[in-house]
């Protein structure tokens, strides 16, 4: 079983178009196991319109609750809440949970003992069944923070479900950025897919997203999509991943094809043949090729 994320330096990309159209692609083939990494704005699932499972609880830390009938209105918790998270009506004392940050303080320092932690539901997570195979995603609620967290527990399960299923391959839409969920997303992983646009913003993006991936060991290969808007800055990413030996696996074309199959709610290789589906086509054995060879020199550090 192999794994692939797919990744982008800064959203906007087309990294989670490349993904719905993958998933289509390694579904014809084999097994697969899908997950979205990206639980604070999640949108495969807009694609792949999952039969939802039973949604599972997420614990991302813990809240402070004050027992009313304990608490002797000693104050000592505002004193101490570094986050303004105490509030005060008519002499009772209450714990704003979006303002609390489950530091414990207000608890150790309560000297009637009236305050305690519990559990924080910070979101759910889900495994669900799409038409390309089986589908785990998750959301944060709003406000709600440790997305990396909730990235695990997503990653976990993808683990567990393909072997359940005896899948032969486990893909990933990761978050873009290079924050706790992309780092949660990317370790581990056979390869991390780097979906570029032709831009000066775009490229330096993708260097920060190469330079996570060779952090961790991970190694990578790029896509650049919507390639021929901007053919200079195209030949110049394509020139720094010779030099840093990443590969370019594909060079997709800018086509409203993308648009159109995402009001259609379909991946963009389920719909009528046009350039870009056939250069996505071709760059699946591509990948598939590149997964399945040796590590190469550079590509991860």
């Amino acid at each position: 079983m192999k794994q692939i994320v797919i990744l982008s330096g800064k959203g906007g990309t087309g990294k989670t178009t490349v993904a719905a159209a993958l998933a289509h692609l390694f579904s014809q083939e084999g097994r697969v196991v899908l997950a979205d990494a990206d639980v604070d704005a999640p949108n495969l699932e807009i694609i792949l319109r999952p039969e939802p499972g039973e949604p599972q609880a997420f614990i991302g830390g813990e809240l402070a609750r004050i027992d009313a009938e304990r608490c002797t209105g000693c104050n000592r918790c505002a004193e101490v809440c570094r986050f303004d998270a105490v509030n005060v009506a008519d002499g009772r004392y209450s714990v704003e949970p979006l303002s609390c940050e489950g530091c414990g303080a207000c608890a150790t320092q309560c000297p009637a003992g009236a305050i305690e932690m519990v559990d924080r539901r910070s979101g759910y997570w889900y495994r669900s069944e799409t038409r390309f195979g089986p589908f785990i995603h998750a959301r944060l609620e709003p406000g709600e923070a440790n997305s990396g967290k909730l990235v695990s527990q997503v990653r976990a399960a993808s683990l567990e479900t393909a072997a359940e299923t005896r899948a032969d391959w486990i893909l990933v839409d990761g978050s873009p950025g290079i924050g706790c969920p992309v780092i949660a997303a990317i370790t581990g992983m056979d390869l991390a897919l780097l979906v570029a646009e032709p831009t000066l913003s775009g490229w330096h993006d993708l260097e920060r997203a190469i330079a996570v991936a060779r952090h961790f060991g991970t190694p990578c290969a790029v896509c650049i999509n919507k390639a021929d808007i901007n053919a200079g800055m195209t030949a110049r990413i394509e020139a720094q991943c010779r030099v840093s030996g990443i590969p370019v696996l594909a060079r997709l074309p800018y086509d409203e094809t993308a648009v159109s199959a995402m009001r259609a709610l379909r991946a963009v290789t389920e719909m009528p043949a046009t350039p870009l589906t056939a250069a996505i086509e071709a760059l699946y054995p591509s990948l598939k090729s590149s997964i399945e060879q040796p590590k190469r020199k550079g590509t991860a550090a």
